[in-house]
């Protein structure tokens, strides 16, 4: 197996666990209707770790182009591979809400509400405010890629590095993912929402591509300002786009917080 598809079929388990959760969570008639928050977060945390078992030693598992991004601006990666990489996480993806939506054929037409549908392929923040959100994908996808640099340096048993990954992942939906139902992954949204626009959902609605840009770029500053900030925090490697990725950030949450303080004080 190429790496490539390795990143194919990575990201194609990890959104038939995610999404498949959410499905059997929101769908009608469904025996896992109604399970609740921490059964969606705890099910994409072992999506990861069973992604990473199955093809963690053929591509690395990035599974998720802020990952991909991440590595290859801290030198970690090649850059010749990231758009073979991305465009293989993305078809995976895609595949992956395919098969979930086969699963639950029966399911789509019994469930009258249009955001949940949507709400199984992609994200929807819960207090619609863009730069709030932006903010909330750069602050979970920054905790994952800084997450995933320490915890790369230390020495697990043989087999038990994949299952902390998934604990963190899980980790980070508890604590972060209630504000944009922590996307962290532009793969993870772009194929599942592109899905749910081109396949035949009774009564979907709009897959509110107004939105779609946010857990997009919102990862994928946060993914590569989280491994910029561990190699300046612990490596001490400071590079000029440490400064330029922190200045960033810095100016996201700063707005989000006056954005915000301006429309409470307007309504």
């Amino acid at each position: 197996m190429t790496e490539y598809a390795a990143e194919f079929v990575g990201t194609m388990i990890l959104i038939i666990f995610g999404s498949g959760v959410v499905a059997g969570t929101l769908l009608k008639n469904s025996k896992a209707e109604n399970a609740g928050w921490m059964t969606i977060c705890v099910a994409w945390g072992l999506g990861v770790s069973f992604a990473v078992f199955a093809v963690g030693k053929i591509s690395g598992a990035h599974i998720n182009p802020a990952v991909t991004l991440g590595f290859a601006m801290a030198g970690e990666f090649p850059w010749a591979k990231v758009p073979g990489y991305i465009l293989a996480q993305v078809a995976g993806a895609f595949t992956g809400a395919v098969i979930v939506w086969i699963q639950y054929y029966p399911h789509w037409k019994k469930t009258e509400d249009p955001s949940s549908k949507l709400g199984i392929f992609s994200t929807i923040p819960a207090e619609r405010s863009f730069p709030n959100n932006l903010a909330s994908e750069v602050i979970g996808t920054f905790m994952l890629l800084f997450g995933l640099s320490f915890l790369g340096v230390n020495n697990f048993a043989d087999g038990l590095n994949p299952l902390v990954i998934g604990v963190y992942i899980s980790a980070i939906g508890f604590s972060l993912g209630g504000t944009t139902g922590f996307a962290i992954n532009p793969a993870r949204d772009f194929g599942p929402r592109l899905a749910h626009f081109i396949l035949p959902i009774p009564g979907k609605g709009s897959s509110d591509w107004a939105y779609s840009w946010i857990p997009v770029v919102g990862p994928l500053i946060g993914g590569i300002y989280g491994t910029l900030f561990y190699q300046a925090v612990f490596n001490g490697s400071v590079s000029v786009w440490f400064w330029i990725f922190s200045l960033l950030t810095v100016f996201i949450l700063i707005y989000s917080v006056i954005f915000n303080r301006k429309k409470q004080v307007t309504s």
